[in-house]
């Protein structure tokens, strides 16, 4: 509806945190609804229409992997974890069950506001890549046209990123945050792995490259056809 406030469903059991986002969203001129338990937060999406969900992982009912994956089994709603998780693996599988974004704390407050502004502005690409990719995140392996692809550790999960929400760019700081998280690296190590990435799957289909450069802002997978 035009001039309709847009919703945050937003489950959090911190309420020093809840307070700093409720404002900053409510700035921007979103409607915040702020749910503790997970259990509650399910049952609100389940009564009403959201544009968004910010997600905590570590919730004193439920973790916020679970909490997300119910919600995928009933709605394709856009949703950002927060966590206090830095590892590499928690991120990729986060971005893998669903999420669009993963915010680890401490954050600042209107970098998540601008995160939720983008993710509501660009249109809502496939949860899943393509028929092309088969991505086995418990195993940490990709197929690509039925061929297993042999990946580094850090190519391996640069692709997952990038396969958990086609058509997302990805800034190259977003990249070494969610891929080198126990690394101290540099702008070119992305475009490197990319490069080495790209040559990969070029051995399987020499005719499409899924990997799009944005000069300036980052890359991104994009879908065939």
């Amino acid at each position: 509806m035009s001039g309709a406030r847009r919703a945050v469903l937003l489950v959090e059991d911190e309420a020093s945190i809840a307070d700093t986002l409720i404002y900053a969203l409510g700035t921007e001129g979103f409607e915040v609804e702020w749910k503790t338990l997970g259990r509650d937060g399910l049952a609100a999406l389940r009564s009403r229409a959201f544009d968004l969900v910010i997600l905590d992982v570590g919730l004193p009912d439920a973790s916020g992997f679970e909490v997300c994956k119910q919600i995928r089994k009933e709605s394709d709603v856009p949703l950002i974890f927060l966590t206090a998780r830095s590892e590499e693996i928690d991120r990729v599988v986060g971005l893998e069950i669903g999420a669009d974004d993963y915010v680890s704390k401490p954050f600042s407050p209107r970098e998540v506001t601008a995160r939720v502004k983008r993710i509501l502005q660009r249109a809502r690409g496939p949860a899943a890549a393509t028929a092309a990719f088969e991505h086995d995140a418990l195993a940490g392996r990709v197929r690509y046209h039925g061929r297993a692809l042999e990946l580094t550790r850090y190519e391996y999960l640069l692709l997952a990123t990038l396969l958990a929400t086609p058509e997302r760019i990805y800034s190259r700081a977003q990249l070494m945050d969610l891929v080198w998280t126990d690394a101290d690296v540099f702008d070119r190590t992305v475009d490197t792995h990319v490069k080495t990435l790209r040559a990969k799957l070029r051995e399987v289909d020499d005719a499409f490259d899924p990997i799009v450069t944005h000069r300036g802002l980052g890359y991104s997978l994009r879908l065939p056809g």
